[in-house]
């Protein structure tokens, strides 16, 4: 598959670019490793530093690095900025908590002295997705390089000048060459890195079939991997919830990045006695998002990135209300050029349909209901996926009763499912396996050791 920069609201070719070839991706392959061994070597508050200049370099360009968002995959001009500002909190987060994050941890035992230490493990492969091109990249950086890892960049085919864009970033904030080098590499490519033995680790971001594939080529050759994978998260309201908060949060959660996010609300699972007013109220909340042009400000929701995954989800929509769905509002390909698609709601869903059972990655709310906490449970877990999960109830003790029998990496009572650096980022079943974000994060990718002396 050729790398192209494909505007996806206007449908233009903008730019294409060559795959590096095989004696290229030897000769990165062998820089990561050469330059591995001297940045492992350089002192931490050197690696620090550079985070933090790399912070600021993604203040001081978020409108530019935005905009190459916005042309790349279509995101909303101010919500490419503010991903980009995102990025510069994860690398000053990290820049501002590595040294305490790697310190040697002290334990008891039967030598004079033991203690826990924490050694980077060399060249890392970063196969990353088109949907927050920015965020998703830094995530995963900045904690590997300040742990004194080299990264070896794969990114999206449809965003190939967001990969160069990162690489440029962290090159101009003293990056030495080497460290962080971005590939365009196809996916047999990408298959023959991860199996060389001079890579240490791999880490995916992107679909639950890219993950099987990658996984099954990284454990064969005993390799380090997250896969932060798919995702059809609940937002679980019940008869006691804050109506209004809940509604507006949860047009905001399925329409963030135009719907197309791993922990966006997706099942909107509502106790029957609230059904008609939660309906109506996202049924108006989104049908009043203004939808078209990415780079204007007022837009709230762009196309989606690529044709195929427009005609994917009109596809999933058409297949669900032929087998029972209603819609409430939107629901069809509009006119014209750009692959756009409207905010749509779907209700009265039937088990099997595409709705009740499959990611639906675009802004397309699937609502269902329940009568009783033991049934929304089970139609939160009723799903192969098991990334995020929102609870709306005024009471704290239900909330807490509910919490441990939810199946996901993270629940979020009264919010919005988010990454945030401070915390820890990851899913189960089908969603993935590892931890991106926090502490936790950046001891993915360490050799944890455990040193005795007597």
């Amino acid at each position: 598959m050729p790398y192209q920069t494909i505007n996806p609201a206007t449908e233009e070719v903008v730019k294409s670019f060559n795959l590096h070839t095989d004696e290229e991706a030897e000769r990165a392959l062998e820089r990561s490793r050469r330059a591995f061994a001297a940045w492992r070597a350089t002192p931490l508050a050197r690696r620090m530093a550079v985070l933090g200049r790399a912070a600021d370099l993604l203040e001081e360009q978020s409108n530019a690095l935005g905009g190459i968002m916005t042309l790349e995959m279509g995101k909303p001009i101010t919500q490419g900025e503010s991903e980009a500002k995102k990025c510069a909190w994860v690398c000053r987060y990290y820049a501002e908590n590595a040294e305490g994050f790697l310190a040697p941890d002290r334990r008891e035992s039967d030598g004079s002295e033991a203690y826990v230490r924490f050694d980077p493990l060399g060249p890392v492969l970063a196969i990353m997705p088109w949907n927050f091109p920015f965020w998703q990249v830094f995530r995963f950086a900045a904690p590997a390089l300040a742990a004194g890892n080299t990264v070896l960049l794969k990114h999206a085919p449809n965003t190939p000048q967001c990969g160069l864009a990162i690489e440029k970033l962290f090159l101009e904030a003293g990056l030495p060459e080497g460290v962080l080098q971005n590939l365009f590499l196809s996916n047999e490519q990408a298959a023959r890195v991860v199996a060389d033995e001079r890579l240490r680790g791999v880490t995916l971001t992107g679909s639950t079939r890219a993950g099987r594939e990658v996984a099954r080529v990284a454990g064969r050759h005993l390799k380090t991997m997250v896969m932060e994978l798919g995702g059809s998260d609940p937002f679980i309201v019940m008869d006691d919830a804050e109506m209004d908060e809940a509604v507006k949060v949860g047009a905001d959660a399925r329409c963030l990045n135009s719907g197309q996010s791993c922990i966006a609300a997706k099942r909107f699972l509502v106790h029957d006695t609230v059904l008609e007013r939660f309906q109506e109220g996202l049924t108006a909340a989104l049908s009043s998002r203004p939808m078209g042009d990415p780079t204007l400000r007022e837009t709230a929701i762009g196309p989606l990135a690529r044709k195929d995954l427009r005609d994917k989800l009109a596809s999933q929509v058409d297949e669900s209300v032929a087998a029972g769905a209603r819609v409430l509002c939107g629901g069809k390909i509009p006119e014209g050029k750009g692959f756009y698609y409207p905010a749509t709601v779907l209700t009265a869903i039937p088990e099997g349909s595409p709705a009740a059972e499959e990611e639906l990655f675009g802004p397309v709310a699937s609502v269902l209901s329940f009568s009783t906490d033991d049934e929304a449970v089970a139609l939160a877990n009723g799903t192969d996926y098991g990334l995020g999960a929102s609870l709306w109830t005024s009471d704290p003790e239900r909330a807490r009763a509910l919490i441990p029998r939810i199946d996901a990496g993270a629940v979020f009572v009264n919010g919005m499912v988010k990454s945030d650096p401070r915390l820890p980022f990851g899913g189960v079943k089908d969603s993935g396996f590892g931890r991106e974000l926090a502490r936790e994060g950046m001891h993915e990718f360490v050799n944890i050791k455990t040193v005795w002396i007597r």
